[in-house]
């Protein structure tokens, strides 16, 4: 399992933590030694598992309606009907290709999208601060949180003042949770307010989400529309094979012991046409066609449908709620016109805004300020001598700056 056994009968210190895990907060995992615990604990994420093509294709055969079809056309083949046979057959081939094709295509959309937003961390690796993808962090790992992050993995928080978790994705309760030095920060987490150092303790599926994602995996779940479909073939089955059990047995009842091959023939033939038509055999073949069209205008409106059966649970839906930022927008700042106070130069405003972030923080809106410096470089003419992170309490970040005269000077954004 992706962890170290932390476990004792009180709960550990910081120090206790960081000697059980091999971390130094100062320089953090060497390169190889984070790939050495990456190969032993593996990534930072949650197992899936994947259907192989071949069982994902097979399951389009299995259900009440397909077995119905699926006997009818055995039937066919045994009087030798070809030509209700190869229709038969091909409705139930026809069905089967186009939900495994609309289901193919969407798992490739959705891995395509779980790439493009794969979450980052900020970990210490060697000495520097790094921003890595959160799947590579590994036990040990010096990670910062910020305003904002969501925690990568269960943690200890050794460093910094304070920082405030909204949580209720996992405990349930409704405020943040103000925790500081020693206490545990759980992956999935939302930092609301301040900013900590923190070495990882756990990752992947045995973080506290992970544990948590198993549980809900293993309870599963069967839509609506799949409910209703099994009831109605569950209904056809019972009614198919109770009208052949009463022409069956009426007819041997006839027939009294004396049995001729082509009346038996004859007989086969009167279940299939029973079978034929007490089954929908074109109803999968149907609903499947009707559920790709709204998927293929759900994908041209840049949706995608992991599964056919969700559409006809989408629509009854009252009320969809969504998150913004990067879902209804594009999750990307850019500096707009500054408007300075005065006589103030524009370039001077952005560059005191910018001597008022940080750039190791890797913060969206901090990046859009500095970007809009037409010469960069002038930052090196200055050191930050003093950093007080942005909050949503005092809504602002300061810096206390030492210019290249030996000049102090403070500056708030």
């Amino acid at each position: 399992m992706p962890t170290l056994d932390l476990t004792g009968s009180a709960i550990p210190t910081v120090a206790e933590v960081l000697t059980k895990l091999g971390a130094d907060p100062k320089t953090g995992l060497s390169p190889a030694a984070q790939q050495e615990r990456l190969n032993k604990y593996g990534p930072n994420a949650l197992a899936e598992k994947k259907k192989s093509q071949l069982s994902a294709f097979l399951a389009y055969f299995r259900g009440p309606i397909p077995w119905m079809i699926e006997a009818a056309a055995l039937m066919a083949f045994v009087v030798g009907d070809w030509g209700d046979f190869t229709i038969i057959a091909s409705l139930l081939l026809f069905n089967a290709l186009l939900g495994f094709w609309e289901e193919h295509e969407a798992s490739n959309a959705l891995d395509a999208l779980k790439s493009s937003l794969a979450l980052k961390a900020r970990a210490l690796r060697g000495g520097k601060w790094e921003q890595v993808d959160a799947q590579t962090l590994v036990p040990g790992d010096i990670i910062r949180l910020y305003l904002g992050d969501v925690v990568p993995a269960d943690c200890k928080l050794i460093q910094g003042d304070y920082i405030s978790i909204d949580q209720s994705a996992l405990t349930g309760e409704s405020l943040p949770v103000t925790k500081k030095s020693g206490e545990d920060a759980y992956s999935g987490s939302v930092v609301k307010q301040g900013e900590m150092v923190a070495v990882v303790t756990a990752t992947g599926g045995s973080t506290f989400f992970g544990r948590t994602a198993k549980l809900v995996a293993g309870a599963g779940n069967v839509s609506h529309f799949q409910r209703a479909v099994m009831k109605i073939g569950n209904f056809l089955i019972i009614l198919a094979l109770v009208l052949v059990v009463i022409l069956v047995a009426s007819r041997l009842f006839d027939m009294r012991g004396h049995y001729d091959r082509a009346v038996l023939l004859r007989l086969a033939e009167i279940v299939l046409i029973l079978l034929v038509a007490s089954v929908p055999v074109a109803m999968p073949a149907v609903l499947s066609v009707t559920m790709a069209l709204g998927a293929r205008r759900l994908a041209k409106r840049k949706a995608i449908v992991s599964r056919l059966e969700s559409i006809e649970e989408l629509a009854g839906v009252d009320v969809l709620c969504s998150d913004k930022t990067g879902t209804l927008t594009q999750n990307k700042l850019t500096l707009g016109e500054a408007e300075p106070w005065s006589d103030t130069d524009v370039q001077t405003l952005i560059l005191m805004a910018s001597l008022a972030s940080r750039a190791a923080d890797n913060d969206p809106i901090d990046l859009a300020i500095m970007a809009g410096l037409k010469d960069p470089s002038v930052l090196k003419s200055y050191q930050q001598e003093k950093y007080v992170p942005f909050d949503p309490v005092d809504k602002r970040t300061e810096a206390t700056i030492k210019d290249a005269s030996g000049k102090v000077f403070r500056v708030s954004k």
